[in-house]
């Protein structure tokens, strides 16, 4: 299992909804509104620290 970096929640690679290379790396997301977020600000979430609790739906 993959982490969504912007929503943090737990993503199967293999059922995705939305993936994106940087810096040689794919992420996984679990909604296409994460992915737009993270390809708009991707070193805001890649800087992110472990640790986040997922407060708010904020991908359907």
């Amino acid at each position: 299992m993959a982490q969504d970096p912007v929503c943090h929640m737990s993503v199967d690679e293999s059922k995705a909804a939305a993936t994106s290379v940087y810096n040689g790396k794919t992420y996984y997301f679990c909604a296409k509104t994460c992915k737009e977020r993270f390809d708009r600000e991707p070193e805001k979430y890649v800087k992110e620290t472990g640790g986040h609790e997922h407060s708010r739906r904020c991908c359907y």
